[in-house]
């Protein structure tokens, strides 16, 4: 049989540097042995494979702006970690890209020189601690969650009290960065708290329909004592913390990408193979316009996020959050599209978890959800282009 096109039909992967394709290579050969063959059982089971955490780590992938590699790169090994398992994925974004990301921007010296090696490492494990039970997407001007300043003869320290919810590792975190309003002046206050501190209860979160490997966690804080020295000293508003949102949403629009190869590859396989009225189902012309629509939403949603990896690369300044708004409303809108074409190609087959498409079906909603809901991103580019808001 004559060997199928890439699903990178248009071979984006080109533009990378020798050393950034080999490496690419790299994690794929990874991730098609020790993680794909058991991501269905993680996903039904619902439990994190933490012992693979080591040899995640040997791959050496962490912070890779610190190595010269492009974004285009890191935003390639976000889709390919998707493509192997969305909640993978998810857990080395929240790990690097808002705990470990937080640590070089925002660490003083000591703080990186205590808490980066091991995080970088794995051998320590963080979350962000941002959403609470009633506040998501007015999180910045709604948070409840308090931090009270002390000061007594031992020194400086904080006491911090309310709750937080949808943390993704963190049931399991070693540390957490966890933001809190001052409850004196009401600025933004960010901590890495040690997650076994007393005062914290971390309660998982049940019953979910997507990113089941994914452990997110319930959390109270009731009197949690955190040292001065844990304290984020550069950050007291939002728009620090807006910093951090930016790259981690650029990364969830890469992992729309990542979740619409996952369901083209199992689609366009499940097709070739899969017989009905004595030929297989890709023979029929219903069966082709819908594998046709998936990679044309696949590759539209890589050419956008091409073109974001390269302002990051062009300019200090970068894209601007309007632009990865609609980057990460776009994408995601596609993927909803692709996933569910890809789940009717699969008939019956498509609704259990056994061939791959309904995981790949029910994570596609947490992504179009987190990171910005798609209604909340849509009207940050709408506000870009009108220059009216529409949040209220």
């Amino acid at each position: 049989m004559i060997p199928l096109p890439a699903a990178d039909f248009y071979d984006f992967e080109s533009l990378l540097s020798a050393t950034e394709t080999a490496k690419l290579a790299q994690l794929r050969s990874f991730l098609a042995a020790e993680v794909a063959p058991h991501a269905v059982g993680w996903w039904n089971e619902a439990q994190f494979p933490a012992h693979i955490l080591p040899k995640i780590a040997a791959l050496d992938l962490a912070a890779p702006d610190r190595r010269q590699l492009s974004h285009l790169f890191t935003g390639l090994v976000v889709a390919e970690m998707t493509r192997a398992d969305t909640s993978m994925a998810t857990f080395f974004l929240v790990h690097h890209d808002l705990f470990v990301q937080a640590l070089i921007d925002f660490g003083s010296e000591e703080q990186k020189a205590r808490l980066l090696p091991d995080a970088l490492t794995l051998r320590s494990t963080g979350a962000f601690a941002l959403t609470e039970p009633d506040h998501g997407s007015d999180v910045a001007g709604g948070m409840v969650t308090t931090a009270q300043r002390v000061s007594d003869d031992g020194g400086t320290h904080w006491v911090l009290n309310g709750a937080k919810r949808w943390i993704g590792n963190g049931t399991f975190c070693d540390r957490m960065l966890l933001w809190a309003r001052d409850a004196e002046g009401g600025q933004v206050r960010g901590f890495f708290l040690d997650a076994s501190a007393p005062g914290v209860v971390r309660t998982k979160i049940e019953n979910k329909i997507a990113l089941r490997t994914v452990q997110n966690a319930h959390i109270t804080l009731s009197d949690v004592r955190v040292e001065e020295e844990d304290r984020i000293a550069t950050v007291s508003s939002f728009v620090d913390i807006n910093k951090l949102l930016l790259g981690s949403r650029i990364s969830v629009a890469w992992q729309a990408v990542g979740q619409q190869l996952a369901a083209f590859d199992v689609a366009r396989a499940y097709a070739v193979k899969r017989q009905q009225f004595g030929r297989p189902i890709a023979s029929f012309q219903m069966v082709q316009d819908q594998l046709v629509r998936m990679l044309g939403n696949a590759t539209s949603s890589l050419a956008m996020m091409v073109r974001i990896a390269g302002l990051q690369d062009g300019s200090d300044e970068g894209p601007s959050m309007a632009q990865v708004a609609l980057a990460k409303a776009h994408t995601t809108a596609a993927m909803r599209e692709t996933v569910a074409l890809g789940r009717s190609i699969l008939g019956g087959n498509g609704i259990v978890s056994d061939y791959g498409m309904a995981k790949i079906f029910a994570d596609a909603e947490a992504i179009y959800t987190y990171e910005g809901s798609h209604e909340i991103n849509t009207l940050i580019a709408g506000r870009a282009i009108t220059g009216v808001s529409a949040i209220v």
